[in-house]
């Protein structure tokens, strides 16, 4: 198996991990927040994918989904607009709300399509190109895409975990 396998393999796990998560979920599950500093099934899955969609069209010279497919608007968050949800404090999570788990589960597949498509482009020495300098050392595209599948599988880890209380509480 080469690498580019692996990756669009455990890229594909979190897409199946995101629908699990979300799946059945109305809007009150989706943006209840277990605590008052904690994150929501909403607001992760959105950040999660919105991570995903920033750093792989950085790396690639790609457009975001986000932006180009209309997805921004779709979501109508008082957010700006290249918002990732990095750093958000409690009152940002706050404004990351949705009506249904639809809307999160089609913008992650159409980040994962986008996704999907990179990767299977990849050859073996695309891996040590250099995708950021701010660094020391330097990210590699390789370092990069198992950066945010680590930060997108905890975040999935996260949204399910959450799902749990939730349903835990209803029971």
């Amino acid at each position: 198996m080469h690498a580019k396998d692996i990756l669009i393999e455990a890229y594909a796990r979190i897409q199946e991990e995101v629908h699990a998560a979300v799946e059945g979920l109305g809007p009150d599950d989706l943006n209840t927040r277990p605590s008052p500093d904690s994150n929501s099934v909403s607001w992760l899955v959105w950040h999660l994918t919105r991570v995903q969609d920033d750093h792989i069209a950085d790396a690639f010279g790609l457009d975001q989904v986000w932006l180009t497919q209309d997805w921004q608007k779709r979501f109508n968050l008082d957010l700006p607009r290249h918002d990732t949800g990095y750093g958000h404090s409690a009152a940002k999570v706050a404004k990351v709300r949705v009506d249904s788990g639809d809307l999160l589960t089609r913008y992650h597949d159409a980040v994962h399509e986008q996704t999907r498509t990179a990767l299977r482009g990849l050859t073996a020495g695309d891996l040590e190109r250099i995708v950021d300098e701010r660094w020391d050392p330097p990210v590699t595209l390789g370092v990069r895409l198992v950066s945010v599948l680590s930060d997108d599988l905890q975040h999935v880890g996260q949204a399910a975990y959450v799902r749990g209380l939730l349903q835990s509480a209803d029971a």
